[in-house]
């Protein structure tokens, strides 16, 4: 048997398939007495190749459709396209370019390599071809090479092609290991089978003895590289098929290694070997069929070499898959549950393997992740702890039977890891995994088990590397029940990144990250808090729980507390304690929610928010809380400016709850205001001073912050003094990641509108607005941008152009363009999303103007239509609060009348709320917005 000689043959296919032999009898007819070499016949023997290959892709799908087998789908595609290439080749040899006596160097075989030599295609994957030649290439070898590339060119398919003697072959896969690669997955298509058996001999003999720690490595350094440009997480949302971690790259990476290292022909080989075990091997198969599926599917569906599987293909094959919506989980969120937890199990497998190889074949050689400590031969004891050992420098079990005999050593284990900064021993997986029937509800209640795994929760120094290795395992989610129930649960959203377990431990690994000493430039904050909490050991359960209700028909905060109410008691909590970590759950999103879409300089907002808070801990609490929950999203979520929103909020509300706040009236705060401006302006002649603090209304200095007035101030005068009807500022708060503009112009009914059509113009997106005006008729606006570029001199100079626009719309010179962001892609990836529009108007939330609310479907225009919809109401936008969590936009106007006062109309504001969901509802009204 050659190394060639593998399970990934291709096998009969399912459905009729024509035979390299057949097809040759039918372009012979086709030919008849016409030269073959004549245009005619050479565009009737393409069209039938083409026929004969759509008819074969047909038959797969079909198949596919059907059975639901992956790998019997791709192997079919593979034997088809295998028969299309003999056909060609021999038709090429033998009527093309036919050789009366062919000489040793008029030889030439086809192999297939990547993973066309491993007998599986997907739709839309490249066709890789290695040409073998003996010597060097011959007039006739490249005719007939030429005539091959040129025909399957010509049937649309991607090919990739090598042309190389048997000595290059050898040559090139010694100094280049994707060609290594290449050549080890070779499989014999058609020509000269001779020439093909000594490229495998000469490989076999001369490449692969004593190589396998330099192939396993660069092999292991590929996978860790490619994993990095993925996210290195198999759980985001929108994952990679083939290149993501858990995808089918991670199990080709497996087989290689098997097939060079371990010298097994087939993955089957790997059980006879020792390294996986046959449930071992069954869980491989079904992953491989499960993504090969799952990629065969993408491509039918897409037409072409798709791997991304993006929001708006998911629900698609799922339909396909057969996931139908059930317990409240749609079957799209099903099948990529399915999904998750499949790469799960790629990633087991990976590890076992890569153990495997460390401990038995590869002692000196790092080749798990990069992490491991330095293998230690020999076997040693732990310090106090008699059922458990070192063995080669790693934790495992002191005899078989300490799980049967104790099953707390199944938690226990994972806290001395963590305490001790230990690695696990492959065996000492093993035996957990096969352990897990053990964690039953008199484990779940025994006090030591509890303590143990509390223990682990609230050790920053290894809790999320613990609480990952414990759910990988299975541990986790038998342990915790509830958890188990959101392992591997995607939430069909563009807001989350990650799966909801996934996003649980990343949140408690921030929170570790903060005590530990890191994050301090990011979130300042919550350092200065740290050290002023009574037990950080609440933060740490409270993140693990927040979201453990996910996934049901009712409120997770609601239904999410209700279970830390339950699980708490049995970690060891006090009533007190409980209490606090179910209250943080409940509340969770509450400062997110009002540093997002309140407007903080109104005093009603701090003032509602101390109501729920009512402790300066629990504000303390929270703050952190909320501070990891956003980091933990996913990247890019949380920037400054949110950070700012959260601080200016906690500082607005925490006098409240200490008693340190004073009673200072509405008119000190604004003499005080006054009086901070013209210290900052203190060059300016004082009767300039005093005329300019008189233009503003008394709201303006209870609600524009200290740095914006002086911002306006100078802006206002530079524009006075060039008599400039019209001006703009720029602002760039590096550290709150935004960049802020502010506008100056004769008021205009329209100006929110025309403003915010002019950030989309300019591809800007809106996170918020603060509108003035003044006693002589002008708008001072000022609105904060999501900062795009790295450089600041890029931010100013899209700024400025924003800037241009604007006066250009005011002008008339420019007009926003109708369908300004139809065809945009940003709202291409929205089809899939259906998010419920609603609108509420409110007099409660402050004092002096009307909020309101409003959400739904995010598209590019949204902002615009809503602005422009609310200036045809004869509303005057106060400030403006604009919020995209994903697919979802939540957006939040302080509004009064012309006359300043609130809308206290029941009828008006109906006609308010009728107005605004008419945006929703008209989807044909995309003008520029939120984009």
């Amino acid at each position: 048997m050659t190394l060639a000689d593998t399970e990934a043959r291709p096998k009969k296919p399912p459905f009729a398939l024509r035979t390299a032999g057949a097809l040759m009898e039918e372009l012979d007819a086709l030919m008849g007495d016409r030269p073959a070499r004549s245009a005619e016949v050479r565009a009737a023997v393409l069209a039938h190749m083409r026929a004969a290959l759509l008819e074969a892709r047909a038959g797969a799908e079909a198949e596919l459709l059907a059975s639901g087998k992956g790998m019997r789908c791709a192997r079919a595609l593979s034997g088809a396209q295998d028969e299309i290439i003999r056909a060609i080749h021999r038709f090429a040899t033998t009527r093309v370019y036919p050789v009366d006596n062919p000489s040793g160097a008029e030889a030439v075989a086809l192999s297939a390599v990547g993973g066309y030599g491993r007998g599986t295609l997907a739709p839309g994957s490249d066709i890789d071809l290695l040409f073998i030649l003996p010597y060097k290439q011959t007039p006739w070898g490249e005719q007939v090479t030429e005539y091959i590339l040129y025909m399957l060119w010509d049937l649309g398919q991607k090919v990739g092609h090598a042309v190389r003697s048997v000595d290059e072959c050898i040559r090139m896969a010694r100094a280049d290991m994707t060609v290594r690669t290449a050549t080890l997955e070779a499989r014999f298509l058609t020509g000269d089978k001779a020439l093909f058996e000594q490229l495998v001999e000469r490989f076999e003999t001369e490449i692969m003895p004593g190589t396998g720690p330099q192939f396993i490595a660069a092999k292991m350094a590929e996978r860790d590289e490619r994993h990095r440009q993925m996210g290195n997480s198999r759980y985001v949302v929108e994952p990679n098929i083939k290149d993501g971690k858990g995808g089918l790259r991670d199990l080709n990476t497996l087989f290689w290694i098997g097939k060079y290292f371990f010298a097994v022909r087939t993955s089957q080989g790997l059980v006879e070997k020792g390294v996986l075990s046959p449930a071992e091997y069954r869980l491989f198969s079904r992953a491989e069929d499960f993504l090969w599926a799952v990629r065969c599917h993408l491509h039918f569906v897409t037409g072409r070499a798709e791997e991304k599987l993006t929001f708006d293909m998911q629900p698609e094959l799922a339909r396909r898959m057969g996931y139908a919506e059930r317990l409240g989980m749609l079957g799209v969120e099903r099948f990529m549950k399915r999904y998750f937890l499949v790469a799960k199990d790629v990633g087991d497998l990976t590890r076992i393997i890569s153990a495997s190889l460390e401990f038995h074949h590869a002692k000196d050689m790092d080749l798990v992740g990069r992490v491991l400590a330095p293998f230690r031969p020999g076997r040693s004891h732990i310090a106090g702890e008699a059922d458990f050992v070192l063995e080669t420098g790693r934790l495992n079990i002191a005899a078989p039977d300490i799980f049967e005999k104790d099953p707390v050593n199944l938690i226990r284990m994972f806290m001395v890891a963590g305490r001790e900064e230990l690695l696990f021993h492959p065996d000492a997986i093993k035996r957990i995994r096969d352990s897990l029937r053990l964690i039953d509800n008199t484990l779940r209640n025994d006090p030591r088990a509890n303590a143990h795994f509390l223990a682990i929760l609230t050790s920053p120094a290894s809790v999320e590397r613990m609480l990952r290795q414990m759910n990988e395992s299975g541990v986790l989610g038998r342990f915790v029940p509830d958890f188990g129930k959101i392992v591997a649960l995607m939430q069909f959203n563009m807001y989350h990144h990650y799966t909801v377990d996934e996003h649980l431990i990343r949140s408690v690994g921030v929170m570790a990250d903060i005590a530990n000493g890191g994050l301090c430039d990011e979130l300042p904050l919550t350092h200065e808090l740290l050290p002023q909490l009574n037990d950080t050991r609440l933060l740490y359960v409270a993140l693990f729980l927040h979201d453990i209700a996910k996934g049901r028909p009712e409120d997770h905060s609601i239904a999410g507390a209700r279970i830390a109410r339950r699980l708490c008691p049995r970690f060891g909590l006090t009533p007190a304690e409980t209490d606090t970590v179910a209250w943080l759950i409940e509340y969770h999103l509450l400062m997110s929610e009002i540093a997002q879409s309140r407007d903080i300089q109104d005093p009603e907002t701090a003032r509602a928010f101390a109501d729920v808070v009512q402790s300066p801990q629990r504000l303390a609490l929270l703050m952190i809380l909320t501070a990891c929950d956003i980091r933990a999203v996913g990247p890019g979520t949380w920037t400054g400016w949110k950070g700012s929103l959260l601080r200016a909020l906690y500082y607005a509300t925490e006098p409240l709850l200490s008693g340190g706040h004073s009673q200072v009236s509405h008119v000190d705060r604004v003499e005080e205001a006054k009086a901070a401006l013209a210290a900052s302006l203190a060059r300016w002649p004082e009767e300039d001073v005093a005329a300019y603090v008189a233009r503003h209304y008394d709201h303006y200095w209870l609600r524009a912050e200290p740095e914006l007035q002086v911002e306006h101030a100078r802006m206002i005068r530079t524009a006075d003094l060039a008599a400039q009807p019209f001006a703009g500022s720029i602002r760039v708060r590096a550290f709150e990641g935004i960049t802020e503009v502010s506008f100056y112009t004769p008021d205009h009914p329209r100006l929110l509108s025309l403003i915010a059509g002019a950030c989309t113009m300019q591809d800007a997106s809106i996170i918020g607005a603060q509108i003035f005006s003044s006693r002589d008729g002008r708008a001072i606006d000022t609105f904060r941008l999501r900062r795009s570029f790295t450089s600041d001199e890029d931010e100013k100079v899209r700024a400025t152009r924003i800037i241009d626009t604007v006066r250009q719309l005011l002008q008339g010179q420019r007009q926003v363009l109708i369908d300004l962001g139809k065809v945009s892609r940003h709202n291409r990836r929205l089809r899939p999303f259906e998010v419920p529009a609603q609108v509420s108007v409110s007099n409660a939330i402050s004092e002096k103007f009307t909020v309101i609310e409003v959400s739904g479907l995010d598209r590019i225009g949204l902002l615009y239509a809503l602005t422009r919809e609310i200036s045809d109401l004869s509303l005057t936008i106060g400030s403006a609060h604009i919020g995209t969590y994903g697919e979802k936009a939540v957006d939040v106007f302080y509004v009064t009348d012309l006359t300043g006062q609130k809308i206290d109309a029941g009828a008006r504001q109906k006609k308010i709320h009728d107005a605004l969901m008419g945006v929703f509802e008209r989807p044909e009204d995309k003008r520029p917005g939120n984009g």
